[in-house]
């Protein structure tokens, strides 16, 4: 019995546009993503520098407060940028970088426990979930194919 070949590429398509324009259209919008995201980092610094400035002198652990959300939003948006950057030069995402934007807003709602009041069992939910995440990055750093010796 002879088997015929089907050239599926041809006979079927997956985008609407072709994939060269599919990629420049994804590439433009992630970079303008950035671009937003890194002008949001800017003012996020200028806030922390303001805020700064006006709690110095009286009330500086409401200041304290709000420069350490601050500084983990920004911890945060970098994290998110090295996985936007991580897709425009890999051409997809790594479930590692996922991992650790996920786990930076995690401790980041962690560390705001401290300032408002909390339920104990919020507390215990989230350092159940961190300590997951934890472990699954590990596994997933331990198992990643661009780091396993063949």
């Amino acid at each position: 019995m002879a088997e015929t070949t089907v050239d599926n590429a041809s006979s079927y398509r997956t985008f609407i546009l072709n994939h060269e324009w599919h990629s420049r259209i994804i590439g433009f919008l992630v970079g303008v993503l950035m671009i937003a995201i890194y002008i949001w980092m800017v003012l996020g610094v200028i806030s922390i520098l303001i805020d700064l400035y006006h709690s110095f002198p009286d009330d500086w652990s409401q200041g304290a407060e709000l420069m350490i959300k601050d500084v983990l939003i920004i911890l945060a948006l970098l994290e998110f940028i090295r996985v936007l950057q991580s897709y425009l030069s890999l051409g997809r995402v790594r479930v590692t970088f996922i991992l650790d934007v996920a786990l930076v807003v995690l401790i980041g709602e962690l560390i705001g426990f401290w300032y408002r009041k909390f339920n104990m069992t919020e507390v215990i939910l989230g350092v159940a979930i961190i300590s997951a995440l934890i472990t699954l990055r590990i596994v997933t750093s331990k198992f990643s194919p661009d780091y396993s010796e063949a």
